[in-house]
């Protein structure tokens, strides 16, 4: 005998608070209230769900239907449909069948509620305040090119997980495995977001698990040079390059400070003080999310800046003091992202011989295992988090003047790797094929 269930009222419906875990209130005869589980962002409480749903069978098999989101579609009305229901399945009739059915006619009308686009744009605009600006245009770009063509007129009540598959196999046929994988992901935060609203008539997140019917993409690193003789060539090369003096001071600049290629392009002639030797900079020109840099607003990240670094500065001031950013071109704004690797490449270099932000990994490695210093200092100067023994985070003048001592030992390794490197080549030493240079 099935338990009796007591009817439930609209002062309970209205009083029902989100918990750790989604509840369901049963009303009788199918129908229930589920209440989705609290969720936050940062400290802010998100808008929780509560939707409509109805328990049936169709044809010996169980099945589950959304009916309406609450306040929207009241107790009483949420009842009503749920009669509805019952009459479709005395008729024979599948209530999910014959809402498809509704919705296609709608499309074909050109009139599609709850479309996947709509409630992407919605998402991307509720969430947009945490990213950078350039994530934002590149999830937007995502979504625009290798979604919506596919999926972005559907109902996302009734896309389904071949649907999101048929837009991922389109991405992988041209050759963008990782891409793939991305629009996967914010496919599926839109399903996750729609749940958080409660769009009606949603039943699970059909781009959740696709992961393992993808393609693997190889995984591929920064390009950086980790050979001693391979640096010392690049590094003459460098000294010998015939092009603007600008890009050429970044190009000399770049393996000594092994910062961020966009940190080097953007640093900016007010942030550094050549007197003290030092570069101050703002934690808003950090590659950090927006949250973390409201956190931790008004902090700097100091890169101590050896003898030969000041010097190249010093005599770049003459050039670009004038303006803004200490790399600017000709209209003040700073050089284009591109600049560096073009140079390379004009050397000889390829992508897959040295990148720009391949520095960071050439100094990371050879700091430690050709010169000896100390990880957690390394990982300070490339601005990486570093926690001590009892997972509290340094403060950023941790090791200042460690760092200062190893900017300046690495500055001298870089003169020292050049030098025996361009005497070797006029003649003055034989090369070895031994490490060139010990400490």
């Amino acid at each position: 005998m099935p338990k009796k269930i007591a009817p439930l009222s609209a002062l309970q419906v209205k009083a029902a608070k989100p918990t750790d875990k989604t509840q369901a209130l049963f009303d009788g005869g199918g129908l229930y209230l589920e209440i989705g589980c609290a969720k936050f962002s940062g400290d802010k409480e998100l808008p929780s769900s509560k939707s409509w749903k109805m328990k049936y069978r169709h044809q010996g098999k169980a099945c589950k239907i959304s009916i309406g989101k609450y306040p929207d579609v009241s107790l009483e009305e949420a009842r009503l449909r749920r009669q509805g229901i019952k009459a479709q399945l005395a008729q024979g009739i599948s209530p999910m069948d014959d809402r498809r059915r509704v919705i296609q006619e709608s499309a074909v009308a050109g009139v599609v509620k709850d479309a996947f686009e709509a409630i992407a744009e919605e998402w991307m605009r509720v969430t947009k305040g945490d990213w950078a600006e350039g994530y934002y245009r590149t999830v937007k770009s995502r979504l625009h090119q290798d979604a919506y063509p596919v999926i972005g007129s559907m109902s996302i009540n009734e896309i389904t997980t071949q649907d999101v598959l048929r837009a991922l196999r389109i991405v992988e046929d041209r050759g963008s495995l990782e891409s793939a994988r991305r629009v996967r992901l914010h496919i599926s935060q839109v399903f996750d977001y729609a749940s958080i609203i409660g769009v009606e008539g949603l039943i699970g997140n059909p781009a959740t698990g696709l992961n393992k019917a993808l393609q693997s993409p190889e995984t591929k690193h920064m390009a950086a040079i980790t050979d001693k003789e391979e640096l010392a060539r690049l590094l003459q090369d460098i000294e010998r390059y015939q092009g603007g003096y600008t890009t050429k001071c970044a190009l000399r600049l770049g393996p000594m400070l092994f910062v961020r290629p966009g940190e080097l392009r953007h640093a900016k002639w007010a942030d550094i003080d050549l007197d003290d030797a030092v570069w101050n900079m703002p934690v808003e020109d950090l590659k950090l999310t927006k949250a973390e840099k409201s956190r931790r607003k008004g902090q700097v990240h100091t890169v101590p800046l050896a003898k030969q670094a000041v010097d190249i500065l010093t005599a770049l001031h003459l050039f670009t003091g004038r303006h803004q950013y200490v790399f600017a071109g000709r209209n003040g704004r700073p050089m284009s992202n591109n600049t560096v690797l073009n140079a390379l490449r004009s050397m000889g270099w390829s992508k897959e011989m040295v990148t720009g932000h391949g520095f960071r990994a050439t100094a990371r490695t050879m700091l430690d295992e050709d010169l000896g210093w100390r990880v957690d200092i390394i990982e300070h100067q490339l601005a990486h988090a570093v926690k001590d023994a009892n997972g509290r985070a340094y403060n950023r003048t941790s090791f200042l003047q460690d760092r200062r001592e190893m900017m300046q030992v690495w500055a001298d390794f870089l003169d020292r790797l050049k030098t025996i490197r361009d005497k070797d080549e006029k003649g003055g030493e034989k090369r070895r094929k031994k490490p060139i240079i010990s400490y």
